[in-house]
């Protein structure tokens, strides 16, 4: 009897979960953190499980059906002998090793980047929390009402400064910002004037990447003195707009109101390019006449990093709104009439309008838009004031000190840089360098000097001493200084008005009620730590914290991305083995790292290809075809890079059509340029034709543009070389682990053939050869500090653990189509019945027959704890799933039941037992608070009071959004980052 007792309980105990792959050790001294256990989510009986359920009996079985033979690599290619992988331990060993090769020096360089203070509050809370860094971007608006609200307060900080009537939830960096701006410029004017002015005193990365913009809009460049150039009648005529730097790069705060009249008497826009801390302290552009104002945020509580991530700000005129690129959040209401928060005028979202785009953004940088937010209503604006003037202070002794010792100072005004003339700037530079300090490179007879919060008295003692020792004179110490009268500033240019009067800016100023804030915000969204977010096309996998750990470090953290490259030979050996690691993977000769997004990668490819046409005079090739399934930031980068987009048909069961593409391709033989492709397509299926699609693409003199969308399907089965591909770009956001952080940050490197890898993109600061396109981003390598999580991740996973990732995200899905087909219209699959790593469901029987959505299925998910998949894409009523190589089989189960149940809920309507127009997945209305239900108010039957609707089936995970559905039909939209709705709902 005691031994059936013991036998029923173990049967009546859940299954203990192994790892995804335990394996016994090879000897003693082997690590037993191997990453590739914790990263896969299913372990090997889950494994066994769905292949058995999908009628395999082995995993290459499996992959042989799902997979084209014609296209697979042998696993010799990514495999643990070509990519190593270390231990979780180790590869913490090798990254602080890597951080030592990295010298810590204090750079005064500025040109648009500062080592900022980050509130400890704040590095803990948000860049170290995955609570913040793991939600995707905030389509869903009840399970993201969290980070909106931060976004909102972001918008808030940028209007208010600048003085602008409205502004966006961050762009990628200040150099594309700036380059945004022009194209708003050109096409404000109709598209007609052609020159745009660049003032002298604008940061040479922006300049460089405004000419790679120019060529593509076939807009002329025009670099001169500003004020000057203005008065030029036959500059006047073609001029579409101005660009100016205020402060500009070498310190100067000039007045350009007499300036901005005469750009608008031209009947053209003024852009901006400012800095937030300088103006807590000078005139705001909006009050002296600019139409645009941009820049970068990261002063405000964001790393360095080595150029990125940052949160570009993008402000402007109201007349100008629905131009503006990028996301707007904007305050609604919910269901029940209560106010609540959604991504606003979001048709506008230029990508949409496909090759009719002016621009392809599609993300923005909300991670650090949301840390800067949180540094203005920590600090409010009596800190930022306080900081600004210690900054201006500094600044101010620091040229009183230096001409005291002989030196001239060219700024009369200055906010925090000034120029300084030397008589030998290569002397001064060794003498700097060799006590541990940088400064600008201008020229043999100047420097540059710019200052931050993070410089201590200590520092700026030692600064003046390099220049006392450049003129051997007696140091000087910190007793000898002397604090300033008055300001550097005209007059006319000090700022009168004041700036963030909201309660949410004069509120959160202790530690306590600061945390207290910042928990509160994310305790209302959904992110991985809370269940799946089955995304299609947007690969939400693991964001290990091992790989997260080295990014704050302070050896990676706070450096300046224009240093001289012997001092960061750690970072830039982290660069080159991603690279190498990336060009391996994709079967690629060269990389670059410089795009700084999924779009921005496209954008930077294509810029590749014309480059390398024009190199063999053939650059009357423009024509780029591309499928009538493909993402709108395709055609949206093919406008922008100068190529004109002729569309390719596809079949009903949902693969290109070769016919159509074979057609096209020889029409315009003479002037075809480039066909963009994304593999496994968007459709969620290994097309057999790809190799065929790609050769007669050669055949008629073009490039073959891959889209690595889908990439992580493809790792050690295939690759987009072996497709046929020249170039492609890949996420770094989706395939290799950098966390989505609610809306970006994001990178988009691209990988080319070696016949294209002379014409990567070059930057001013490290010049490649002369076939090199200008650069498509403001830093060197992008967004350097992320890419340490990439490279964490790929080696810590080696080849043989990339190829098992591929695998179990191809398994995933095709278990979960498996699951859903009997309930669910299943739209595409191959030949052998398989989908690749994401699959497309069609819910248009329901919207026919019941009047059900695609976004009603969403929110009643909602309701189950899911993130809803992707919705409405590539097909109107279709939902896109991917549940990526990261969940295990229980949560997957789980998922499906929630579908399976919400079909029934549907069966409901369908057969009239619940109303047409108020049923559960229509009008749930949801409780304003997170909570978990006892078991006896989940079973009980629904009530309109509770709002809790029985589903017994779920055990655990019990989540509810914090606010009622959000829809058009419920809340105007014209409340977009009004001052009061910060002011009355930030804080309650």
């Amino acid at each position: 009897m005691a031994a059936l007792r013991r036998a029923l309980l173990r049967l009546s105990l859940p299954r203990v979960r192994c790892f995804a792959s335990a394996r016994r050790p090879n000897s003693l001294f082997s690590p037993l953190d191997d990453f590739s256990e914790r990263h896969i989510g299913p372990d090997d009986h889950e494994t066994a499980t769905m292949l058995s359920h999908l009628g395999y009996n082995s995993m290459d079985a499996f992959v042989n059906e799902t997979v084209p033979p014609k296209i697979r690599i042998s696993a010799e290619q990514i495999s643990n002998t070509t990519i190593p992988p270390f231990s979780e331990s180790e590869l913490l060993v090798r990254a602080k090793d890597l951080g030592t090769l990295n010298k810590p020096y204090k750079s005064y360089i500025g040109m648009g980047y500062h080592c900022a203070v980050v509130p400890p509050v704040i590095l803990r809370n948000v860049i170290e929390n995955p609570q913040w860094y793991t939600p995707y971007t905030p389509y869903q608006p009840e399970i993201a009402q969290g980070r909106l609200e931060s976004l909102i307060n972001f918008q808030t900080m940028v209007m208010s400064l600048t003085s602008m009537d409205i502004a966006n939830a961050s762009l990628l960096d200040e150099a594309t910002a700036a380059a945004e701006g022009m194209v708003m410029s050109f096409v404000s004017s109709g598209s007609r004037k052609r020159k745009f002015l660049v003032d002298s005193g604008v940061l040479p990365q922006t300049l460089a990447v405004l000419r790679t913009r120019a060529k593509g809009f076939d807009i002329d460049l025009v670099v001169a003195n500003a004020s000057l150039a203005i008065g030029d009648d036959a500059l006047r005529r073609e001029l579409c707009g101005a660009l100016v730097q205020y402060p500009d790069v070498d310190g100067h705060v000039k007045d350009f109101s007499a300036f901005a009249e005469s750009v608008h008497a031209a009947g053209a826009l003024v852009v901006c390019a400012t800095d937030l801390l300088a103006l807590t302290m000078i005139k705001p552009p909006g009050e002296w006449g600019a139409d645009i104002v941009l820049g970068n945020s990261g002063r405000f509580g964001v790393p360095a990093g080595y150029g990125g991530p940052h949160g570009a700000f993008f402000a402007v005129t109201d007349k100008l709104k629905r131009k503006m690129p990028g996301r707007l959040v904007g305050r609604s209401r919910d269901a029940t009439g209560k106010p609540a928060y959604r991504l606003a005028l979001q048709t506008r979202e230029q990508h949409i309008r496909r090759e009719k785009a002016t621009s392809n953004i599609c993300t923005s940088q909300a991670l650090l838009a949301n840390m800067a937010a949180m540094y203005a209503v920590y600090h409010g604006p009596i800190g930022l004031q306080r900081i600004a003037h210690k900054v201006h202070g500094f600044t101010q002794v620091f040229k009183h000190s230096v001409e005291s010792l002989g030196y001239k100072v060219v700024n009369e005004t200055f906010f925090d840089t000034v120029t300084v003339k030397v008589s030998t700037a290569k002397k001064l530079h060794d003498i700097s360098v060799a006590a541990g300090i940088n400064l600008r490179r201008i020229d043999e007879s100047h420097v540059g000097v710019t200052f931050d919060e993070s410089v201590s008295p200590s520092n700026l003692v030692d600064l003046i001493n390099v220049f006392a020792t450049a003129s051997s004179s007696s140091p000087m110490s910190l007793h000898q200084l002397r604090e300033p009268d008055g300001l550097a500033l005209p007059s006319s240019l000090v700022r009168t008005s004041a700036f963030l009067p909201h309660q949410v800016f004069n509120k959160h100023h202790s530690e306590t009620e600061m945390l207290r804030y910042m928990n509160h915000l994310v305790s209302k969204d959904v992110g991985l730590v809370h269940s799946m977010i089955p995304l299609g096309s947007c690969t939400m996998k693991l964001n290990s914290t091992s790989s997260m750990i080295p990014l704050t470090w302070e050896e990676y953290s706070c450096i300046h991305p224009f240093v001289p490259f012997d001092q960061v030979q750690g970072y830039h050996t982290v660069i080159k083995e991603l690279e190498q690691d990336l060009a391996r993977i994709t079967g690629f000769h060269s990389t670059s790292l410089q795009p700084n997004s999924g779009a921005a990668g496209e954008y930077a490819g294509l810029c590749v290809i014309r480059a390398y046409h024009e190199s063999r005079e053939e650059g009357e090739r423009d024509i780029c075809l591309i499928p009538l399934s493909a993402h709108g930031t395709n055609p949206a980068s093919a406008v922008m890079a100068g190529l004109k987009v002729v569309s390719v048909k596809v079949q009903d069961d949902g693969n290109l059509d070769l016919g159509d593409l074979k057609l096209k391709a020889e029409k315009y033989k003479d002037k075809l340029a480039a066909f963009m492709i994304t593999y496994p397509s968007t459709f969620g299926v290994f097309e057999d034709g790809v190799q065929e699609a790609c050769k007669i693409i050669h055949d008629n003199g073009g490039q073959v543009y891959l889209d690595g969308a889908n990439l992580n399907a493809q790792i050690g089965l295939t690759n987009p070389a072996t497709c046929g591909g020249d170039v492609c770009h890949m996420n770094l956001h989706k395939t290799f682990a950098i966390p989505h952080g609610g809306g970006g940050p994001g990178v988009g490197p691209i990988c080319v053939a070696e016949h294209l890898a002379p014409f990567l993109p070059s930057h001013p600061l490290m010049p490649l050869g002369e076939k090199a396109i200008d650069a498509v981003s403001a830093g060197p390598f992008g967004s350097s500090s992320i890419h340490l999580i990439s490279w964490a991740y790929i080696k810590m996973l080696g080849g043989q653990g990339l190829s098992n990732a591929s695998k179990i995200a191809l398994l995933n899905a095709n278990y979960m189509a498996s699951r859903l087909s009997g309930h669910y219209n299943l739209r595409y699959k191959n030949a052998n019945g398989r989908v690749a790593h994401e699959l497309l469901i069609d819910l248009a029987e329901f919207d026919k027959k019941a009047g059900l959505k695609v976004m009603d299925f969403a929110k009643r998910l909602q309701d189950y704890g899911f993130h809803p998949p992707t919705c409405s894409w590539p097909i109107t009523t279709c939902m896109l799933i991917e549940p990526t190589e990261s969940e295990t089989l229980e949560e997957i189960d789980r998922f499906c039941d929630a579908m399976i149940q919400i079909r029934k809920e549907a069966e409901d309507v369908l057969t009239g037992a619940q109303p047409r127009d108020n049923n559960v997945l229509k009008n749930a209305p949801h409780p304003m608070n997170v909570m978990t239900l006892s078991d006896a108010e989940w079973n009980r039957p629904y009530s309109r009071r509770t709002a809790a609707y029985p589903l017994p089936y779920l055990e655990e995970k019990k989540f509810w959004p914090t606010v009622s559905r959000i829809d058009d039909a419920y809340g105007d939209l014209n409340l977009i980052c009004d001052c009061p709705s910060v002011e009355e709902f930030a804080t309650t």
